[in-house]
């Protein structure tokens, strides 16, 4: 696929939000309308001797940079892609002594490059670096102390013979990276490994239930489009996650973006009874609902503690007893009884204990079907697991149906080419072979499967972590 693809795109002044993206011509599900390479980017602090510096895929073995040991490639190649934009990180490492923090060697690599290329536009860029919007204007007083502080390593760390920028410039770098790093995340899209700035992508705009959704795969960004889209409609993606209410969602984005979202599920409060959603009969009183509201966020605090100590037990335990408890006053598809099914579910299918665990995931999927976009990437994702963990369970007819809406959902969101979609692809031809093999003989089946399974399991899950699924754009909490 050729970056760029430009010319389905233009830009325009969209009503209340300033720039905007816009389409050419019609698009229908899954159409990729524009891929992007980043102008630059660097891996997560955390992950700097796990993921390649250049491709971002995690590799167990990687080859690191002898002269200032910091930067780690998958091989030859990579390295050899890579020297462009580390030749001045490498010498720069090794005056200042220590390597800075990804916001410090991000703005830095983008420096780098406008002083190689200028501050102009750049081949397939409709955007330049120098034109992106900042928000410096509406940094609180904790973000611009951590400004200045940026700002001030950052002097420190640039070497005296590169070009020397005005603080005011340094300031509006940094900015760009506040409100446009882009997360990027591993080969498989299940971990955030980490940020890039992509100009072009930094014009779309904002949508609580938007018609695009970006992808990071091989090295680049493909914005897809999730339905069909009409010539001259603009493009949106979602900056959040929305399983929030509405109130919620539009105090995040000032908070993180400095706007006010005023798209229509939050002006209409689209979905906010169902997120909020409560058992009917018999009808709870609104001073029980409250407590039970503050009861699940103290509950949930605790299971974030004990699940940072790898008390898994423990989750479980607390999980069970608020279920319980939410059981009589919310409905399935409200978000305090989902985050806890979410929970509840990941955490026991990391515990093997696959039976109840695909209780809950089935009870989990069924609020998020009522929720989500239904070609939403994390609805997809979620579905997946579902899916996973009842075919572990022996659950081959739900577990089955499950996997096949996932690929679905993941053919318009990922593309049929992405690692994921693939895994999942030869995860459905599995279970349709065993899901045969059941309906003929489902004594012969459970023996096979035994059998199978004491062998090599499909895939055990991955240990649960508090943190979040990789979030669209890289935002300092």
């Amino acid at each position: 696929m050729t970056i760029g693809r430009m010319e389905n795109v233009e830009v325009f002044t969209s009503e209340g939000k300033g720039r905007g993206l816009k389409a050419t011509k019609e698009f229908w599900a899954s159409d990729v309308i524009f891929a992007e390479r980043a102008y630059s980017a660097v891996v997560f602090d955390s992950l700097v001797n796990f993921v390649c510096h250049t491709c971002f895929k995690r590799q167990e073995k990687l080859h690191r940079c002898g002269q200032c040991k910091f930067a780690h490639y998958c091989d030859r190649t990579c390295q050899r892609d890579a020297w462009l934009s580390h030749k001045n990180e490498c010498s720069a490492i090794r005056r200042y002594g220590k390597v800075p923090n990804e916001n410090i060697r991000l703005a830095a690599r983008i420096m780098w490059r406008v002083e190689r290329e200028g501050t102009g536009l750049t081949e397939g860029c409709l955007v330049s670096v120098d034109d992106l919007q900042n928000h410096v204007e509406h940094f609180g007083e904790e973000e611009q102390k951590e400004l200045r502080v940026d700002v001030d390593t950052f002097l420190q760390y640039w070497p005296p013979q590169s070009q020397q920028f005005s603080m005011q410039y340094i300031s509006h770098i940094f900015g760009v990276i506040n409100c446009n790093g882009f997360t990027l995340s591993d080969q498989r899209g299940l971990q955030a490994v980490g940020v890039g700035i992509f100009p072009n992508l930094g014009l779309v705009n904002h949508d609580c239930w938007p018609n695009c959704t970006v992808i990071f795969n091989n090295g680049k960004i493909e914005l897809r489009a999730l339905g069909k889209i009409s010539e001259g409609e603009e493009l949106t993606v979602s900056y959040i996650d929305f399983l929030n209410v509405s109130e919620e969602r539009r105090r995040q984005l000032k908070r993180q973006y400095y706007f006010d979202c005023t798209c229509e599920h939050c002006q209409k409060g689209l979905k906010d009874n169902l997120l909020l959603g409560v058992k009917d009969d018999p009808k709870p009183s609104q001073d029980v609902v409250k407590e039970m509201i503050q009861y699940s966020k103290d509950m949930l605090e605790k299971i974030d503690k004990a699940r940072s100590e790898g008390l898994y037990h423990e989750v479980v335990k607390l999980c069970r007893e608020c279920l319980e408890k939410q059981e009589p006053v919310f409905t399935d598809t409200n978000i305090y009884m989902l985050r806890m099914l979410s929970i509840v579910s990941e955490v026991l299918s990391y515990l093997q204990a696959y039976g109840e665990a695909s209780h809950y995931a089935r009870r989990m999927v069924d609020g998020y079907m009522k929720l989500y976009h239904p070609n939403n990437a994390q609805l997809g994702m979620a579905v997946m697991r579902a899916g996973l963990t009842n075919w572990h369970a022996g659950n081959i007819e739900v577990g089955h149906s499950m996997i096949c809406k996932a690929y679905a959902i993941l053919l318009v969101t990922h593309g049929p080419s992405h690692p994921i979609t693939k895994d999942l692809e030869a995860m459905r031809m599995q279970t349709e072979m065993e899901l045969r093999m059941f309906r003929q003989n489902e004594f012969m089946y459970h023996k096979m499967r035994e059998a199978a399974l004491s062998n090599q399991p499909m895939q055990v899950m991955a240990e649960p972590s508090n943190e979040p699924a990789p979030a669209l754009f890289h935002k300092k909490q």
